[in-house]
């Protein structure tokens, strides 16, 4: 196996509270505590970066493409989300953990799609 050092950087999103609210009333018959959703975080490549101060801009620059792709894993035509999406609310509904090296470690070619948002 080779493992590769790709060429980017990763925030991994995880919902607080206030994220797991809200899906539970979106998606009631879902298992929807706070432990379950964070069990799992969503991986977001971003270039890379070599201080603090890169995943603080990142973040300034795609919270809200974040906050939306986290929401329409939810509800995808957003009939139920939250009227004002704003830099704060994100802050509050997530925990953002930088990862300076991002590391592939499959044989596999990397697969890129583009999502409608």
């Amino acid at each position: 196996m080779t493992i590769k050092l790709l060429n980017r950087s990763a925030i991994v999103i995880r919902p607080k509270q206030p994220m797991a609210d809200w899906v539970a009333r979106v998606a009631p018959d879902e298992e929807t505590d706070l432990a379950t959703l964070r069990m799992e975080g969503t991986v977001y490549l971003i270039d890379e970066v070599e201080e603090e101060s890169g995943f603080v801009q990142a973040l300034g620059r795609g919270w809200r493409e974040i906050f939306e792709n986290e929401l329409a894993a939810w509800d995808e035509f957003g009939d139920d989300w939250p009227e004002k999406l704003d830099q704060m609310m994100f802050e509050r509904w997530f925990e953002a953990d930088p990862q300076v090296l991002a590391f592939d470690l499959s044989a596999q070619p990397l697969m890129r799609a583009e999502l409608e948002g």
